[in-house]
């Protein structure tokens, strides 16, 4: 049977760039990959196809001799039809982020490769959210964390095991961790890598258990932490505590701590990016005249200046009182917006001078105008500029 074009193979034409003829492999093994169809023996044939194709156009010295004679090009070559998927997966574990695809799509190749070299898979991690104030995350803070997780078994050393010779070797893997199951079929030789049940992997099991973890190797208990925040954080962010977390099984390695941040809402203040807002309400009077008033910020009290004739809504702007910049230089600061108090209910002296200042021409809004109809269109001029 003549051999089929590596280009139709792959579903390309000619002028496909390197990238394109990795990604089109790619995506033709993953669907074709035996695991994912088992017993398929087209999907097999499509399988190796697949790879004999990329292993040609994948190397442009290959594909140029490819291009001009075809598949007597590529004779003489180190160009070889693959028998063993395997084989396989070792000579294209680069387009798999280094592993197999099999490891890629099962996760058997991450899970081993986190194995410690005792065997044991290490802790899980732990996430904690953390609540600030503004004022905490203004100056930044140490804080202590009391965390319950699974800690390192003090009376076995987190072996497992009584003693030294309370651990044997696993009779079903022989030690190894895993079972390999070779199957033959047209296409050559499968292997099929299971973690072992028996030891879960580890290779060695417990005879005689530790009394205290019952063969565990990690016992549940609080412990505390410290953890420093940088001045300057904002909810989401998180600070990982690497190592902090849950210890593995038998001597495996711990996970880390993840530290989320969270805003407490302020009573006062309400931030933006690294500035904060605080809404400052003044009388009338204040506003007419002007005034020097007492405001809060976030390291405590300063004296804010209202000039004479200040508007309701008005910003002010506070320099450098708001929140620090993380990890860079400088500070935000802080924006006083102004709203003039209104009272909802006067005493009848109140009412009378209310009245009396009213009269006033600079009091009312177009009280300046000479007639009715432009002191109307004065208080609407007065309403759009505010």
């Amino acid at each position: 049977m003549p051999k089929k074009d590596f280009y139709q193979v792959l579903g390309l034409e000619r002028n496909a760039s390197q990238d394109e003829v990795k990604k089109a492999y790619r995506k033709m093994a993953m669907q074709y990959h035996p695991d994912r169809n088992p017993g398929n023996k087209a999907a097999e044939e499509n399988f190796k196809e697949a790879a004999e194709a990329y292993e040609v156009l994948g190397d442009e010295d290959k594909r140029r001799r490819y291009n001009q004679f075809g598949h007597e090009g590529i004779r003489g070559t180190d160009f070889r039809p693959f028998t063993d998927v395997n084989d396989i997966f070792s000579t294209f574990s680069d387009i798999f982020g280094g592993g197999s695809i099999f490891d890629e799509m099962f996760g058997a190749g991450q899970q081993r490769q986190r194995r410690s070299s005792s065997g044991s898979m290490p802790g899980s991690d732990l996430k904690v959210r953390l609540k600030l104030t503004l004022e905490e995350i203004s100056t930044g803070i140490e804080k202590k964390l009391k965390i319950k997780k699974w800690k390192t078994c003090e009376t076995c050393g987190g072996s497992g095991a009584r003693s030294a010779h309370g651990t044997i070797t696993c009779p079903v893997c022989n030690g190894a961790g895993e079972i390999r199951q070779v199957s033959r079929s047209v296409f050559g030789q499968f292997v099929n890598i299971t973690t072992c049940q028996n030891c879960g992997g580890e290779g060695r099991v417990i005879k005689e258990p530790c009394l205290e973890c019952k063969g565990d190797g990690r016992i549940q208990g609080d412990t505390t932490i410290k953890v420093n925040i940088p001045a300057g954080v904002s909810e989401g962010n998180y600070i990982p505590l690497r190592g902090a977390g849950n210890v593995g099984r038998r001597g495996g390695s711990a996970g880390d701590i993840i530290v989320v941040i969270e805003e407490e809402q302020h009573a006062v203040f309400e931030r933006t990016g690294e500035d904060v807002l605080v809404n400052l309400w003044i009388s009338f009077p204040e506003a007419a005249l002007g005034t020097e008033i007492e405001v809060p910020t976030l390291s405590g009290r300063s004296k804010l200046k209202i000039e004479a004739g200040t508007q309701s809504g008005r910003l002010l702007r506070m320099r450098d009182r708001g929140i620090p910049r993380l990890n860079a230089f400088g500070r935000g600061d802080q924006i006083v917006r102004i709203q003039v108090f209104v009272p909802e209910s006067l005493t009848s002296q109140e009412k009378t001078l209310l009245k009396q200042l009213a009269q006033f021409r600079n009091i009312t809004p177009g009280g300046g105008e000479e007639n009715k109809e432009d002191g109307i269109l004065a208080r609407v001029k007065k309403v759009f500029s505010s």
